[in-house]
């Protein structure tokens, strides 16, 4: 009973129950969550008298009823919007003598019934669940839902109810795979959403590359243990304290980036710490990769050489690289990965990560010399996408950060630029550097609603069976036959109609009718009227002298 729920997927769907008996008293509870911003939970209504339960405003719950003494409505404000998508709980409850409507059992009103007057709450409507009657509808989920003492069976009349859905198990089970490069499903009751701001990528699916274009003597840092800001409050230190949980020691980095040059040597990534620790992936001056870990103050970084080839060659390049203790795994572009094994003189922690730096190294303390002389001057210049350090994107923290960096009327008062963990020289260009996104695979047979159950048959529009100008090639053939039939007929009728008028009246024969000698003044006059003189007999000619 405590997780019987249902769905409300359309402002219009509700469930009905019952009337509610609650003439007396009436003790109702429930939770919900919602992302909507106002709704009705329950109603119940009788001629004048009703009891209305709803959410009116982000912040507000109201509890509203006539007893025929006049409407009466108690409302509770919270400190927080609650269309957060997380449950609340809802407890109301009426009686002779006070009314009381509590939230999250933290917020609280009550008040107390008059002294006289009517007490009898008469309904005679069903009991509605959601919209009812012209009211703003409940988008959102509602679970363990009691009246007087009874748990309403929600998901029982939610499987026979259009727009209402039993459970509130939600779209993210279903599509949250489609949520790529580590971003997070978040439910929406009409559908769902990919939650990429924890990702180096933009996108409905977390799939569009975020990168910048770096030009001679740009570069991006990012503060992991940021230092305090002068003059700022205590709670502002607090803050910029709290925005960075790597003051514990490493023993695993994710790094993963893409990048495109054609000029070499120069500084991709350098991650600092306050020991002598680092992490550093550079091009050196033939364009070949490499990697250098320095961890417990070796005489030497430990390097990999990722690749011999040019790869500043104004092309592309990714590379996806894991450390967990010793054990190394790189990848570049889409080769299989490489194993790698620090030595053992080596220590398996990266102590006390400080700064990461992209495109170029501007650091106090101690910071491998070779790198300085080599590859820091005149940086990186090129593009750079899709950058992630473990939990952190910090080019597209740079980008986002660049893209407000202006401030307009009224925000003089905003944190301090210093407490924020980016920050950045030079100019910086939002750019994707020429890379493709990544393709969602096509939706599975089983959540597909235009997939046909019989493989044999021929779904009705087929691409292959359509003619450059756009017209069905069936389709013009059959109306070419049709076309020939109608013609064929046509000049058949034509034909017998002529036929039939050249010879209407005719009539032929060889013998005389019988009118006609009737007609005639005598027999000779009928026989010399005749048509065919040859049938007279010769023996009846007469031969005057």
């Amino acid at each position: 009973n405590y997780w019987n729920a249902a769905s409300f997927t359309t402002p219009s769907s509700y469930l009905h129950f019952a009337t509610f008996q609650g003439e007396i008293s009436a003790d109702i509870s429930f939770y919900f969550k919602t992302s909507a911003p106002y709704g009705v939970f329950l109603e119940n209504l009788g001629n004048t008298d009703f009891i209305r339960l709803e959410l009116k405003s982000p912040k507000v719950v109201s509890f509203s009823f006539d007893v025929g003494n006049g409407p009466v409505e108690l409302t509770v404000h919270s400190a927080t919007p609650l269309n957060d998508d997380q449950w609340h709980r809802v407890m109301a409850e009426r009686n002779v003598k006070e009314a009381v409507l509590q939230l999250d059992q933290t917020y609280r009103a009550s008040q107390l019934a008059p002294a006289q007057g009517h007490t009898r709450l008469e309904l005679f409507s069903q009991l509605y669940v959601g919209a009812a009657g012209g009211q703003r509808g409940f988008l959102g989920c509602i679970r363990a839902l009691r009246m007087n003492g009874i748990t309403l069976d929600l998901e029982e009349r939610a499987e026979v109810t259009p727009g209402v859905k039993p459970g509130c198990q939600g779209h993210c089970t279903s599509f949250g795979m489609y949520c790529r490069n580590g971003g997070k499903c978040v439910e929406r009751y009409n559908g769902y959403l990919c939650d990429c701001t924890e990702t180096a990528y933009d996108g409905p699916f977390c799939t569009k590359d975020v990168g910048g274009f770096f030009e001679a003597g740009t570069l991006i840092k990012y503060n992991f243990m940021p230092e305090a800001v002068a003059g700022a409050s205590k709670d502002a230190k607090v803050v910029t304290h709290q925005l960075t949980p790597y003051e514990a020691n490493l023993t695993k980095e994710d790094v993963a980036f893409s990048f495109s040059t054609s000029n070499a040597p120069a500084i991709l990534m350098y991650v600092s710490s306050k020991t002598q620790d680092y992490l550093a992936v550079v091009l050196r001056e033939n364009g070949s990769l490499q990697v250098r870990y320095n961890l417990g103050g070796l005489r030497e970084p430990f390097a990999i050489d990722v690749d011999q080839r040019n790869l500043a060659n104004g092309q592309p390049h990714s590379i996806n690289m894991s450390r967990l203790n010793r054990s190394i795994s790189i990848q570049l572009d889409h080769y299989p990965p490489v194993s790698y094994n620090l030595p053992e003189a080596s220590d398996t922690q990266f102590n006390l990560v400080k700064t990461l730096f992209l495109g170029k190294v501007y650091e106090t303390g101690h910071i491998d010399p070779v790198l300085i002389e080599r590859y820091n001057t005149p940086g990186f210049i090129g593009c750079l996408s899709r950058v992630q350090f473990n939990g952190v994107a910090p080019l597209k923290s740079a980008l986002r950060t660049a893209a407000q960096a202006t401030p307009t009327a009224g925000q003089q008062d905003k944190q301090p630029a210093a407490t924020l963990p980016v920050s950045f020289q030079g100019k910086l260009v939002e750019s994707n550097c020429g890379a493709s996104p990544l393709t969602i695979p096509p939706m599975s047979a089983a959540t597909d609603p235009w997939h046909l159950d019989n493989t044999d048959a021929e779904f009705p529009f087929n691409e292959e069976r359509v003619i450059p100008d756009g017209v069905n090639r069936d389709s013009a053939i059959i109306g070419g036959i049709i076309a020939v039939v109608i013609f064929t007929i046509l000049c058949t009728l034509v034909f017998l109609i002529r036929y039939m008028f050249r010879h209407k009246g005719t009539y032929h024969t060889n013998e005389a009718k019988g009118s006609g000698e009737s007609a005639a003044e005598s027999a000779d006059t009928a026989i010399i009227g005749t048509d065919n003189p040859e049938t007279i007999d010769e023996s009846k000619k007469e031969w005057f002298i």
